[in-house]
């Protein structure tokens, strides 16, 4: 049995998908009674679904997207790299700074010996240094 949910602005947020998800079927000209086939659910479930029911399944949500094309719109939803608030929660959680390295102190039968890098540009060094 699903709960009802006591938010109004998820409420109408899924009101919103709903009618969407209507709006797109009717422009892909596609009836209620083919929609619940190629989804596999009943056309009441379709009605459901179409009116922002939150007890439709999600799997019942990725198969319409998927009927409407729109399967990768479910794959990115909240993706890590376009959550903004995920971005700025992982910005704020950086370091105000950061020490230098230290070089390993040498150990005690003194054969090795840490050596520096040298600075300077050295014909003999590949790469790229940061």
């Amino acid at each position: 049995m699903a709960v009802k949910m006591s938010s109004v602005s998820a409420r109408r947020a899924l009101e919103a998908l709903g009618a969407n998800i209507k709006t797109a079927r009717l422009k892909r000209r596609i009836s209620v009674k083919g929609f619940a086939e190629r989804i596999g659910v009943s056309e009441s479930t379709v009605a459901r679904l179409e009116k922002g029911d939150d007890g439709v399944s999600i799997g019942t949500l990725a198969m319409a997207c998927l009927v409407l094309g729109e399967i990768d719109r479910i794959s990115d939803f909240l993706d890590a790299g376009t959550d903004d608030t995920g971005l700025l929660l992982d910005r704020e959680s950086l370091p105000k700074r950061i020490d230098r390295k230290r070089t390993p102190k040498p150990s005690s039968k003194g054969q090795d010996k840490a050596v520096p890098i040298a600075d300077g540009d050295d014909d003999d060094e590949e790469g790229v240094g940061f």
